[in-house]
C-alpha cells in the first residue's frame, strides 16, 4: 500500500514538473508586444488620430450599415454555447401598476456565454501552452469570477478604416466552400480585383464569403466547417499592422485546419502572437452588393469587466 502512494506521489511529482517545463518553455519562446509589458490594447494602438480623420473622409454615401447577425436561442454556437433570454415584469403581479400614472415595464435576464453571435475575441481568449499574449502566464490572468487581464473593459473604443475583402467575386461563389484557405495570394489578388487596393496600418480587414447565408438553412454546416483565413495568410495580415480581423464566419480561419493537430492556430498567431483582434460572424453583404470595399468602421464593446469575448454590433459607414 505505501509503496502505491509512493509511487502515485512520484508520477504527480514529474507530471507536475513536466507541465512546469512545458510552461516555461512556451514562455522563453513568447512573444513580447512592443508596447510595453503593461499592454493590453495589442495592435489597436496601431489605429492613431490620423487613422480616424482618413477614415472619416471615406465616408461619401451617408450609409450606415449594422454588421452584426441577430443572437438568439437557435444561433449556431461553438458547443457547448447557448443563450437565453427571460423577460420580467418586477412588482407588477397579478396586473398591478406603479404610482399614479400606472406605469408597467419589461426587464430582461440574459443567460448567455458571450462568444456567441457577431463577436468581439478579447486578448485573454487564445493562448500557446497556457501563456497569452505579451508573454502572460495563464495564472496571472485566470479568475473565475472575471480575467485579471485582457478583459473586454480594456478594449479602447474604435473607429478606423475597414477594408472588405470580397472572396465571393474573387471565387466566382456566392457561398465560398469549406476549406478554402484566404493566405496572401488570395488576399492580394482580392485588393487588386477591387482596384488594386491596400492595407494600411491600423485598419480592420473584413472578408466576405457569403457562409452567413447557411445560418437558418444548414445550421450544423455552418457551425462545424468553414473557408477562412490560412496560417500564413494570418502571419501576413499580422506585420502589415491590422488592429483587427473578421469575417462572416463563426471563426474567422479556415476550417478544416490546413494542417491536422494544428487547433485554432489563426487565433493563436493573431491573438496570441500578435495582439490582433478577431471579429465573427460580421457581414459585410450590403456594402458588397453595393460596391463599397472601404468606409469607417466603429467597434464599440460592451465594458463587463473581466469578459473574455464581447456580443458586438460593428457599424460601417460608407
Amino acid at each position: 500500500m505505501k509503496i502505491k502512494k509512493i509511487a502515485a506521489a512520484f508520477l504527480a511529482s514529474a507530471l507536475l514538473g513536466t507541465l512546469s517545463m512545458g510552461s516555461a518553455f512556451a514562455y522563453e519562446s513568447c512573444y513580447k508586444s512592443k508596447w510595453g509589458p503593461n499592454d493590453q490594447a495589442g495592435a489597436i494602438n496601431n489605429i492613431t488620430q490620423e487613422n480616424i480623420l482618413a477614415a472619416a473622409k471615406l465616408i461619401k454615401q451617408g450609409k450606415s450599415m449594422r454588421m452584426a447577425i441577430e443572437t438568439s436561442s437557435k444561433t449556431p454556437a461553438y458547443p457547448p454555447r447557448s443563450y437565453s433570454v427571460t423577460i420580467v415584469k418586477p412588482g407588477q403581479d397579478y396586473g398591478q401598476t406603479l404610482g399614479n400614472t400606472k406605469t408597467v415595464y419589461h426587464d430582461d435576464i440574459l443567460n448567455t456565454w458571450v462568444g456567441i453571435g457577431t463577436q468581439l475575441d478579447g486578448l485573454g481568449h487564445i493562448g500557446i501552452d497556457n501563456v497569452f499574449y505579451n508573454c502572460t502566464p495563464g495564472i496571472e490572468i485566470t479568475g473565475i469570477s472575471g480575467l485579471k487581464k485582457f478583459g473586454i473593459e480594456t478594449v479602447p473604443a474604435v473607429a478606423t478604416r475597414a477594408v472588405i475583402l470580397d472572396m465571393t467575386g474573387l471565387m466566382g461563389k456566392d457561398i465560398v466552400p469549406e476549406g478554402t484557405a484566404f493566405n496572401q495570394p488570395e488576399i492580394e489578388a482580392a485588393l487588386k480585383r477591387q482596384g488594386n487596393m491596400k492595407i494600411n496600418k491600423g485598419d480592420i480587414v473584413i472578408f466576405y464569403t457569403g457562409w452567413h447565408k447557411l445560418l437558418g438553412v444548414d445550421d450544423k454546416k455552418n457551425g462545424s466547417v468553414e473557408p477562412g483565413l490560412g496560417v500564413q495568410g494570418a502571419r501576413y495580415l499580422a506585420s502589415l499592422g491590422v488592429a483587427m480581423i473578421g469575417s462572416d464566419t463563426w471563426a474567422l480561419e479556415v476550417i478544416p485546419f490546413e494542417n491536422e493537430g494544428q487547433v485554432f492556430h489563426v487565433h493563436q498567431i493573431l491573438l496570441a502572437e500578435h495582439g490582433v483582434f478577431i471579429l465573427e460572424n460580421v457581414v459585410a453583404e450590403q456594402a458588397v452588393k453595393d460596391k463599397v470595399y472601404e468606409g469607417m468602421i466603429t467597434v464599440g464593446p460592451h465594458r463587463t469587466t473581466g469578459s473574455v469575448q464581447a456580443i458586438v454590433n460593428p457599424t460601417f459607414v460608407y
